[in-house]
This record gives structure tokens, C-alpha cells and sequence, in this order.
């Protein structure tokens, strides 16, 4: 028979075991919740991982539980990276790209005088040539040291980036394996009616 100090004691045993007792185990139904949100976070970052934007060249992510990818878009869609740097000194390239950009510009400015083309107008500062055709659109001819490239905005064909190629003594865009003098004027042929000639 239990005394009155043993009755005592049994609400604090009560008060202590449920203060250390362990933490219950999550239910089969929060488990399978939890493992059903993970397998779909897993399954979006592996669809991302398998699917890269075309925008990037090369695309890699590491995390816990996921996976490297290293992916050779840029193999596809044109040629492969070039060292800028052991290909060209700066000095030569600079002498490349201003000898051609200041002929263009002389040419330019001598196919205003005969063109008829309302707002035309020829505009070089700060190593960036800029060719004014009105209504017909705007071009943007400039230098790009660190890459030794010479770029070119067009309303016709867009961005270009033309690498001097030493072979054929001309700037060339790798991709499409085009000259631009000769993109020049097969584009100002089309635009203005008149042709030029740069070469």
C-alpha cells in the first residue's frame, strides 16, 4: 500500500518522463509528403540540368544529391573558343583595326556624297564608327580589344563579331565564314540602292 509521500511523488515522475520523453516519429503520411516534395524538387533540377538555355555556353551545378553537367552547346553551334591573345599582340591589333575602320570610314563618307538617303550621315569618336541611314536603320562598327575583334551592329543581319584571319588578310565572322567589307556592301547595295565599293 502506497504511502502518502509515495502519492506525492507520482505527478512529478509523470511531469518528468513526458518532459524527456523523445520527440514522436513523424507519422507515414508526413514522410511520404516530404519524400514526394523532394523527389519533385529533384526531378525540376534534374529536367534543368538535362535542358540548358542555348544562352550560355557552358552551364555547371553542384549541390548535395545533384549532379555535374558540363554541356558542349557552344561546339554546336559554332566553332570552337579561341586564345584572343596568343593569336594577336595588342599593338598589331590595333594597327589591324583602325587601318580598317578608318577606310571605311573614308569610304563611307565619300558614299554619302552620292547616295541619296535622307538622314544619312558618318560619325567616328572613341573607336566607334557609326553609320546613320534615316529611316533605314543605324550601324555600329567598333572595336573590341581584349577579344582582338572588330563588332558590328547591322539593321540588316544583326550582331557580328569578325576575327581577323591572317590567311585571307580580311575580318572575318567565324560562324558564317562572312567578310565584313563584303557584308558591307552587299548590305548597303540592299539598303540604299547604290553600290559601294570598300576593297
Amino acid at each position: 500500500m502506497a504511502t502518502r509521500s509515495t502519492w506525492k511523488l507520482i505527478p512529478l515522475r509523470r511531469t518528468l518522463s513526458r518532459a524527456l520523453k523523445p520527440l514522436s516519429a513523424p507519422s507515414p503520411c508526413s514522410i511520404s509528403t516530404q519524400d514526394s516534395l523532394i523527389s519533385s524538387q529533384q526531378h525540376a533540377m534534374g529536367s534543368l540540368l538535362e535542358s540548358p538555355s542555348p544562352s550560355f555556353s557552358k552551364f555547371s551545378y553542384s549541390c548535395i544529391g545533384c549532379r555535374h553537367y558540363s554541356s558542349g552547346i557552344e561546339d554546336s553551334l559554332g566553332p570552337a573558343a579561341v586564345d584572343y591573345l596568343s593569336v594577336m599582340q595588342e599593338d598589331e591589333y590595333h594597327e589591324l583595326a583602325n587601318s580598317t575602320i578608318h577606310d571605311l570610314l573614308e569610304k563611307l563618307e565619300e558614299y554619302g556624297d552620292y547616295v541619296e538617303i535622307n538622314g544619312y550621315d558618318v560619325d567616328y569618336g572613341n573607336e566607334v564608327l557609326t553609320l546613320k541611314l534615316g529611316s533605314l536603320g543605324t550601324y555600329i562598327i567598333n572595336k573590341q580589344t581584349p577579344n582582338r575583334q572588330i563588332w558590328m551592329s547591322s539593321p540588316v543581319s544583326g550582331p557580328s563579331r569578325f576575327d581577323w584571319d591572317q590567311h585571307s588578310r580580311a575580318w572575318i565572322y567565324r560562324r558564317t565564314r562572312q567578310d565584313l567589307i563584303k557584308v558591307l556592301e552587299t548590305e548597303l547595295l540592299q539598303l540604299c540602292g547604290e553600290p559601294i565599293r570598300m576593297s
